[in-house]
């Protein structure tokens, strides 16, 4: 039986602007670094309220990461996107969709890490 979901991975070509991005943009923490047997550059980044983690991958001597449009993205709830994206803003960053209204009354917006890779943004529905 699977007990949890304990990190989820993104390969990438340029695993130093990646994790600058996460960690300006988005103010997650670096975990840990690592070399894998296969000689690829790893970093987990810890994710805010939340055993899972992100790992960040740079394999040497692959082809190019090409993400597809709406292939695949995470997910980060914010309390205030309003002020989120004003943060965001004021670091250089620019969302590339939203904010939107959903039917559920709760706010939706996007942001591109590099490679392509979309990150949702998302105020809850308030109660």
């Amino acid at each position: 039986m699977v007990k949890k979901l304990l990190h989820t991975r993104m390969r990438v070509n340029d695993i130093e602007r990646t994790v600058k991005f996460y960690e300006q943009a988005l103010e997650l923490k670096v975990a840990r670094r690592s070399v894998s047997p296969r000689g690829a550059q790893i970093v987990f980044l810890a994710t805010p309220n939340s055993d899972e983690e992100i790992e960040i991958c740079q394999l040497p001597n692959s082809p190019s990461v090409q993400v597809q449009p709406d292939l695949m993205h995470l997910a980060f709830e914010v309390e205030n996107l309003t002020e989120f994206t004003a943060r965001l803003e004021k670091k250089g960053f620019k969302l590339s969709d939203g904010p939107t209204p959903t039917s559920s009354g709760s706010m939706i917006a996007f942001i591109d890490a590099p490679e392509g890779y979309e990150v949702e943004l998302i105020e809850p529905a308030k109660k």
